[in-house]
């Protein structure tokens, strides 16, 4: 626990969110985002322009306000995907939950962070692995528990082959995580599947087109989100803290953008 600035016993937050910003190459070309940006001396003649008789000198040192202008994705930034981003159904055929209609209860939840950096990028994660992840906790899944994963891709934010980095959760495992209650899970990695470079590879080896995108898919037989480009995971405790990630309401979007903290009970 922590002290407030009244000294007010107060829970550890950590911030598991990227920035959106401009200089980081943390989605591929074709995703990347643009904000601009408008300075105070900059938008001082566009006040006044919205008051007849007002000059840009009459306002506080004759400066504007501060703005900017974001060009995105839903899928920019530290994000939760909801089942409609997967596929036109979930459930055995139940129409897929856009953002705006995943319940908010799953995103305020117990957190369980797993610990995968020792694999390989691009290794698909198996279902003996998370059970192992487990074990080495000691730590049995709750129903609704958030799990978030730690990658080898955690480290390599900043960079510019960040997004080729981390290992995937395929099928098999994301069934897995469902069966044992989990419906909320994340990653530091750009992607809850294997990076693209890798899966890509293994196309073309094998021209198996199941592959693709084969842990997002899973969610045409059960309905669940994931949080994508997550940060700071090394640095939480493997269970006793709480997941706080609700995304943005965007009517009937397949996504919705998240500030994700940990409220973390014990010491910092």
């Amino acid at each position: 626990m922590v002290h407030d600035h009244l000294g007010t016993l107060m829970p550890r937050f950590v911030d598991l969110s990227i920035p959106f910003e401009n200089d980081v190459a943390a989605d591929p070309p074709f995703q990347r985002l643009n904000i601009d940006y408008s300075r105070h001396e900059e938008t001082a003649g566009d006040i006044a322009g919205l008051f007849p008789g007002l000059s840009p000198e009459d306002l506080l040192d004759g400066q504007g306000w501060a703005v900017e202008r974001v060009t995105l994705s839903t899928h920019n930034g530290t994000h939760i995907d909801a089942p409609w981003h997967y596929h036109p159904t979930m459930d055995g055929g139940k129409p897929a939950w856009t953002i705006d209609e995943v319940p908010l209860d799953w995103f305020f939840r117990p957190g369980v962070k797993l610990d995968f950096r020792e694999f390989d990028d691009g290794y698909v994660v198996q279902p003996e692995d998370i059970d192992a992840a487990l074990d080495n906790i000691g730590y049995e899944l709750q129903p609704l528990d958030i799990v978030l994963m730690n990658t080898s891709a955690g480290a390599a934010y900043g960079r510019d082959d960040y997004v080729n980095h981390g290992c995937g959760f395929g099928r098999e495992a994301t069934l897995h995580l469902t069966s044992l209650g989990a419906r909320v899970v994340g990653t530091d990695g750009w992607s809850w599947d294997a990076p693209f470079k890798a899966t890509a590879e293994r196309y073309a080896e094998t021209g198996d087109a199941s592959l693709i995108w084969e842990g997002h898919k899973a969610g045409a037989e059960v309905g669940y989100c994931q949080i994508e480009k997550l940060h700071n995971l090394e640095s939480l405790p493997p269970t006793g803290f709480t997941v706080a990630c609700f995304p943005a309401r965007v009517r009937g979007a397949s996504a919705g953008w998240t500030r994700a903290v940990a409220i973390v009970d014990d010491p910092a």
